[in-house]
Formats: C-alpha cells, sequence, structure tokens
C-alpha cells in the first residue's frame, strides 16, 4: 500500500490525497480532518471505550510499558488528544522530567490539558503540526504517536521530524490501527462499516467521522510498510507488535546516531 497516496492533480491544482476513500487536495485535507476532531473531542474517550470495548486502554498500557520513561527523562506525545499518555509519561519522568502534550487539534488539546490538570498533572501544551514540529534536534528522549500518524498528510515527513527531534539512542513509539489477521477482516468490515457509524450517530452525534475513522484505517500503511518507512528515516531496530490480531500494532525505532 502507499505511504501517501498522492495522486496527480488536474492542471491548475496543487497535489492530491486521500480522506478516507475520498481524494481532496492535500490543502484541503488538514481542514477536513480538523473538522472531524472538533465534531467528536467532548464524546472522544467515550467512543474509544465503545467502539474497542476497552481494549484502547490495553493498547495504551502496553505503550507505556515499552517506552520505559524513567524520572528526568524528556518525552514529546504528538496528537496526543485528550492525554493518557502524557499523563501516565509525566508520572513517570517526575518533577525532574519534561513531558509535552501537542496536537494539532485545539479542541483536542483543551480537553486533554483540561483531563491532565483534573488529576494533578502540569504539564506543557503546544498546538503544532506533527510535520513541522517547534522542538530543537536532539531534544527529547522519547516520543509517541497514538492513533495519530494514519491522519497525517505527509507520514514521511512526519516521522523525520519525529526522528529528528529524538536524542541520540532515543525510541520513537507509534501505536496505530493496522491490518487485521485474514481470518477476522471480513467480520472488522462489517463491524467498521455498520456498527461503527451508528454507534457514533448515537454517542456522539456524528455518523460521518466515524465513517471517515473506518476508511482512513484502510488507507494506511500496513505493518511492513510503515516498518520500512520508520527504517528509511534513519530509524534502527525497528520493530513492531501486533495487539488484538493485528487490530492495532505498535511499531518501534531508536535513533542510533
Amino acid at each position: 500500500m502507499s505511504t501517501t497516496a498522492r495522486t496527480p492533480a488536474p492542471d491548475g491544482q496543487g497535489p492530491q490525497t486521500h480522506f478516507g476513500f475520498e481524494t481532496v487536495q492535500e490543502t484541503d485535507k488538514a481542514r477536513r480532518v480538523a473538522e472531524v476532531f472538533h465534531s467528536v473531542a467532548s464524546r472522544y474517550d467515550v467512543m474509544n471505550d465503545l467502539m474497542s470495548a476497552g481494549l484502547h486502554r490495553i493498547w495504551k498500557a502496553f505503550t507505556i510499558g515499552r517506552a520505559q520513561v524513567r524520572p528526568g527523562m524528556r518525552v514529546l506525545d504528538i496528537a496526543g488528544g485528550t492525554g493518557d499518555l502524557a499523563r501516565a509519561f509525566a508520572r513517570r519522568a517526575g518533577p525532574t522530567g519534561e513531558v509535552w502534550l501537542t496536537d494539532i487539534n485545539d479542541s483536542m488539546l483543551r480537553v486533554g490539558r483540561d483531563r491532565l490538570l483534573d488529576r494533578g498533572v502540569v504539564a506543557p501544551v503546544a498546538v503544532c503540526d506533527a510535520e513541522c514540529l517547534p522542538f530543537p534536534d536532539r531534544y527529547f528522549d522519547r516520543v509517541s504517536v497514538a492513533f495519530g500518524l494514519r491522519n497525517m498528510t505527509h507520514k514521511d515527513r512526519a516521522l523525520a521530524e519525529m526522528r529528528r527531534v529524538l536524542k541520540p539512542g532515543g525510541k520513537l513509539l507509534v501505536l496505530e490501527f493496522s491490518r487485521v489477521t485474514p481470518a477476522l477482516a471480513p467480520a472488522y468490515d462489517w463491524y467498521s462499516f455498520n456498527i461503527l457509524p451508528k454507534m457514533g450517530q448515537l454517542v456522539a452525534g456524528d455518523e460521518a467521522s466515524y465513517r471517515y475513522l473506518a476508511e482512513s484505517i484502510r488507507m494506511h500503511p500496513d505493518q511492513e510498510t510503515l516498518a520500512g518507512m520508520m527504517r528509511g528515516i534513519g530509524l534502527d531496530r525497528v520493530q513492531y507488535f501486533n495487539l488484538t490480531a493485528g487490530v492495532v500494532a505498535l511499531h518501534e525505532g531508536v535513533r542510533l546516531d
């Protein structure tokens, strides 16, 4: 599967990419994705629990364990949403550490910031684009992105930025929906395109955003393709772990130089 699914543009138009199964102008994708998350921000965690039967908490706990954040570390959580990973990282990094919660969507970021504060965690937050991170080279010990990479227009560019801000020896962790095992694919597709949008309408009042979710998962690179992309931008020791029969995969890589 292609990494960004860019298509040639008609005369007079800029390059195109995908928004779910729809082909859109690259310049329009960020706005369309932003609309999705502005719409679902207030019900985001409720929907995560419902549509994954609570499994997203197990997937995130596995990621947190693999991150091995220690006191004093600097951690960047990209597309951090409602702050689940950032909260756990902040507790492990302790008062001598530095954990940033970032998201390109200010609605999501406000929810995440407020939930961190409600739980007694004071952490810096920033609205920023993963394709152009406002941090210096070789600054962070860990960089994480959970369920955000598939929404980025130029995934290779975003991954290169994540590597850029990692210290030598630092680790990137990418938790994302991936390619389910073939035996489960028919049932998973039926659930994704029939049940998930209806659940989105009933709970979040937004069927279209959850149909986009199902489509965006199918357009995202599979496990081996994403691993190759991570090696391609200069990460070493790249490996991935399939979770729940490949519904989700955790990819990780280390910057050695």
